[in-house]
C-alpha cells in the first residue's frame, strides 16, 4: 500500500485505517447511503472498525478514506480490490459518501484519482466496476462516463434482505483512460463551481 495520499482539487484519498471508523460510521450506518452495499450495514463505531479491519487484511485491496480538502473532514471511502498486478487488473468498489456530498464533485474526483493511480502509477490495463441490477442510478452514471457494459452475472450474490442480486459489470481499458480522464475532469470542474 502506498504511504502517501492521492491529491485532487476537492478531495484527498488517504490510506484507510481503523482510526477512520468514527468519522465513517455516520455515513456507513445511514440506510440510504448503504442501500446498494453487499455487506451488512454497521450498527456501531466498533462494527465499522471491524469492517475496516477486515478490508485492510485483504492483500489484494487498496483502501482509501476520502477527505474533503475544504475542511479536512473524512466524507467517505473507496477501494481498489481484487487487485492483480501480474494480470494488470482490479475493480473499484466499496465506495460510499456521506449524503451531504451527493451531487458534488467528490465521487467523480475520487474515481478520477483512483483511475489515475491504477493506470498511471500501478500500470494496470483494466479496471472494472460492478453494480446491483436494481441500482439504475449507478448504471446510468457509469454509462455517461463512457465505461463499457460487459454483461450481467446472474444471481451473483445475496443482498442483505436475502434476495439474489444480479451484478452488472462495466470496465475501462488503459487505452480508453485518456477519454475517461477528460470526462471526469470536466465533470469535477462543473460540479466544483456549482
Amino acid at each position: 500500500m502506498r504511504n502517501d495520499s492521492l491529491l485532487g482539487r476537492t478531495v484527498r484519498l488517504i490510506p484507510l485505517s481503523d482510526d477512520h471508523a468514527e468519522a465513517l460510521f455516520p455515513s456507513a450506518s445511514d440506510p440510504e447511503v448503504w442501500q446498494w452495499m453487499p455487506r451488512p450495514r454497521p450498527d456501531s463505531v466498533e462494527e465499522t472498525r471491524a469492517m475496516i479491519s477486515q478490508m485492510l487484511t485483504d492483500r489484494a485491496r487498496r483502501c482509501f478514506a476520502v477527505q474533503r480538502l475544504s475542511d479536512d473532514t473524512v466524507v467517505g471511502s473507496t477501494s481498489l480490490y481484487e487487485l492483480d498486478l501480474a494480470e494488470g487488473r482490479a475493480e473499484i468498489g466499496a465506495t460510499w459518501f456521506d449524503r451531504s456530498c451527493w451531487g458534488g464533485p467528490y465521487n467523480s474526483e475520487s474515481k478520477l484519482l483512483l483511475f489515475a493511480y491504477a493506470f498511471d502509477d500501478l500500470g494496470l490495463s483494466r479496471i472494472a466496476l460492478r453494480t446491483d441490477n436494481l441500482n439504475v442510478r449507478s448504471q446510468q452514471a457509469l454509462t455517461r462516463l463512457g465505461l463499457v457494459y460487459e454483461g450481467t452475472l446472474r444471481s451473483h450474490m445475496l443482498r442483505r434482505d436475502g434476495t439474489r442480486r444480479d451484478s452488472l459489470y462495466y470496465s475501462v481499458l488503459v487505452d480508453e483512460w485518456p477519454s475517461l480522464r477528460d470526462k471526469l475532469l470536466t465533470r469535477v470542474s462543473a460540479k466544483d463551481t456549482v
